[in-house]
């Protein structure tokens, strides 16, 4: 214990130079911690995630199992047992699993039921990094290793002596198939569990193949109510399957599982595994995933700060990197082609699944259109096979349509990747989408527009005609629509049509009540609603209150401020936020949802971060001529609600939105408004950010007197130039500009006050 403390100073020390030089060889795993947002709950979350053992974006993820087959919660920090290391595809516990098995070590009586075979471990023998994970099993005396590729796994085992080892292969419920051939020590099979958004063929099939003889075999076999009934079958299918290989081990002796998956057939999951894995051994694949790894995360370059501050930056990128999935695969012709979640049909080109664009709309695809233009003209290209596919497109996909959440904001990223020139797709499909979307509800409440038919006729969606959430649903069609205008009017679109989309994105307007100042629900015949309170949580708003969403029109702030009676009584409006007591009315879902907690616990009024309406907010003051109120609140959210501990995300994660968020903050801007190509500054947490761009440039924010006190911008430089406004543009990102702040720390209350500052707004005509 000595040795540790006097050690550790030394080692962060030591860190800290190594992260802050310039340096290629820099390890970024090494500073992501997997764990981050295990530490949740049903009733409480901090994150809502799960350690995510995976290369960026892979088709498919590992993680370690302590929660039942099926539960949403699969890996909880708290939990004292493990039960599996199983393939997930989970976005997130709401949404829940699919295609999911799972591979487990034992060592004596072979226990196949989940809650029997369960073993005791600890995070003191556990390690969790992006490309691998270590934990010991303390009831079998075994360590299981895994480490991944974007289809595929190793596995190492390493055992004790022992005349009964075996390794279980639990190809979980609602349907699956195990196979056995010893004589290539191999297991193949299919699994089918989901939560929905599936054909009816949907298979996930899978091969693994071992380096060790099989001494003895068995399957086993569970109806729906019934035990397990185990055989010395090689093949087993049913409700719920699974296969065990046992064998003697000397102590210590390691047997290694090479897995690969596919949805597409048994045939396409041996080429996946030859492809990614092949001859490959554990080290040489656990090396190729760290080398992914810290390729995508050496992209932003971050010196000048804390050791934690370095761990829950490159935390928080890591969990950017996860979603949208691949959901697409090489065929033996080199072919890209994917199985589709909509028709079932295997057909060519690019599929993404397992995002919700409600949640990253707002800082994920944007950062992607900075930092990862290519990506994200594959997944442009996605959803144009999404929308031929299923004839809509997807709002919340995992792996096909699910009926979550609202909005049509698949049009805000679509709009966004066009205006910046990412190009490679084909617009035109898209444009008729979004456009379609905007016409009528879809085969699910969630996609197109639920409610379309009243919001085009009478300007907003009403509160009494039985659409729920009506009037943030209002808020997220305005916004969306000023997108299809946007795009409309840079594909040349009629005059009319553009006009259309433009007058309907003002659609805001009608939910505000100018005499209170919030936003709130509007009967069809023109009345407020009657069950009214600032901060009735749900009702007409999803997942918050008028609180949360009165400030969701992120297309025209300035306008918003008109609606209020101007900037000082706006900005009075939102001071209030963080002032005003953290009261509620859980009326509308009759408990007190985790969400309505996470605003109680985090002591910030009514402000509530971990749910992502209102996480744009605190950029307002941009707007509002005191954006020095926008910089306290940044670092301040940055410092109290985000760290690398298993509790270090406040509210759920959702594909990586929270964590885009605290990236950007981080790097001093933030994409209020996707689609216009402008950022609203922060407050920079480092001393250096330097973005190394896919264009060969880098972008570069120097902050050197920032420190935990010096918040504040004092002044701004643009490439040695003053630069005076409150926003940075996509243009100079793209250029390699490089931004000079220098920081105090106390306010200057002087600068990006004037009208010239200011970012874009609708309502204003910019010169």
């Amino acid at each position: 214990m000595k040795l540790i403390k006097i050690l550790f100073p030394l080692i962060v020390l030591v860190t800290t130079a190594v992260v802050a030089q310039s340096n290629t060889g820099v390890s970024y795993v090494d500073y992501v911690n997997p764990l981050v947002g295990s530490d949740s709950e049903f009733a409480l979350s901090n994150g809502n995630t799960y350690p995510a053992i995976a290369t960026p974006w892979g088709m498919n993820f590992w993680t370690p199992q302590t929660g039942k087959m099926g539960d949403g919660w699969g890996y909880t920090y708290d939990a004292l047992k493990l039960r599996g290391f199983k393939q997930t595809h989970q976005p997130s516990p709401w949404i829940n699993d699919y295609a999911a098995f799972s591979l487990f070590p034992e060592t004596g009586k072979l226990k196949i039921n989940e809650d029997e075979r369960a073993s005791w471990y600890s995070h003191k023998a556990e390690i969790s990094k992006p490309h691998y994970y270590s934990a010991y099993l303390a009831d079998y005396d075994v360590t299981t290793e895994i480490t991944p590729t974007e289809r595929g796994a190793q596995f190492r085992f390493t055992f004790p002596e022992s005349k009964k080892s075996h390794i279980l292969v639990d190809g979980f419920f609602k349907g699956s198939m195990v196979k056995i051939i010893p004589e290539e020590r191999k297991i193949i099979g299919y699994c089918r569990n989901n939560s929905g958004g599936v054909p009816g063929n949907f298979h996930n099939y899978f091969v693994l193949v071992f380096d060790k003889d099989f001494d003895e075999i068995l399957t086993w076999k569970k109806e729906k109510e019934e035990k397990e009934q185990t055989s010395y079958n090689k093949v087993a299918e049913g409700y719920h399957v699974g296969a065990a290989i046992s064998f003697s081990t000397k102590d210590g002796e390691q047997v290694t599982a090479k897995v690969a998956s596919s949805f597409i057939s048994l045939e396409q999951a041996e080429i996946n595994l030859k492809r990614e894995i092949g001859d490959d051994t554990f080290n040489q694949t656990k090396e190729k995933a760290a080398a992914a790894w810290n390729k995508e995360l050496g992209r932003m370059e971050v010196a000048g700060g804390t050791v934690e501050e370095y761990r829950t930056f490159y935390t928080a990128l890591y969990r950017v990197l996860l979603f949208p999935r691949k959901f697409y695969e090489l065929n033996a012709a080199n072919e890209i082609v994917h199985y589709s979640p909509y028709n079932g049909e295997v057909l060519p080109g690019y599929m993404f699944t397992d995002n919700g664009f409600w949640d990253t709309f707002r800082a994920v695809f944007p950062f992607f259109t900075i930092m990862y233009p290519e990506y994200l003209s594959n997944v442009m290209q996605g959803l144009v096979n999404t929308y031929n596919e299923s004839g809509w497109l997807p709002e919340w996909a995992s792996p096909g349509h699910r009926d979550c959440m609202i909005g049509s904001n698949s049009a805000i990223n679509i709009a966004d990747a066009y205006l910046r020139g990412i190009r490679g797709y084909d617009i035109e499909t898209l444009y008729e989408a979004v456009v379609k979307n905007s016409t009528r509800k879809g085969p699910v409440n969630s996609v197109g527009r639920f409610g379309a038919e009243f919001y085009n006729n009478l300007g907003y969606v009403p509160y009494d005609v039985g659409v729920n959430e009506n009037a943030a649903r209002t808020l997220e069609y305005a916004f969306a629509d000023w997108s299809i205008a946007e795009l409309g009017e840079a594909l040349g679109k009629p005059k009319k049509q553009v006009k259309l989309f433009r007058e309907r994105s003002l659609n805001y307007k009608n939910v505000f009540d100018p005499k209170i100042g919030f936003m709130r629900g509007k009967n069809k015949d023109g009345s407020w609603a009657t069950t009214y309170t600032p901060d009735k949580w749900g009702d007409a708003f999803t997942e918050g209150a008028a609180w949360h969403w009165t400030w969701c029109v992120f297309h025209d702030p300035l306008g918003l401020a008109e609606d209020f009676g101007g900037v000082a009584k706006m900005r009075s409006r939102l001071d209030d936020v963080f002032t005003a007591a953290p009261t509620f009315n859980d009326s509308y879902y009759g408990q007190q949802i985790h969400e309505i907690t996470e605003m109680l616990v985090a002591d910030m009024g009514q402000y509530a971060h971990g749910n992502q309406p209102i996480q744009h907010a605190i950029y307002l003051y941009n707007w509002l001529e005191q954006p020095w109120k926008t910089q306290m609140h940044v670092r301040n959210v940055m410092d109290k609600l985000y760290s690398s501990a298993p509790d270090g995300l406040c509210g759920d994660e959702d594909n990586g939105q929270t964590s885009a968020w605290y990236v950007f903050s981080a790097a001093g801007f933030y994409p209020v408004t996707p689609g216009t190509g402008e950022y609203a500054l922060g407050s920079p947490l480092f001393k250096s950010v330097k973005m190394h761009l896919r264009n060969g440039k880098t972008f570069t924010v120097n902050a050197p007197n920032n420190s935990k006190e010096n918040i504040y911008i004092d002044e701004v430089q643009k490439n040695g130039n003053s630069y005076t406004k409150n926003y940075i543009t996509y243009d100079d990102i793209m250029s390699g500009a490089t931004y000079n702040f220098s920081m105090k720390n106390t306010p200057n209350k002087s600068r990006g006050t004037a009208k010239e500052a200011k970012p874009y707004s609708m309502s204003v005509t910019k010169k």
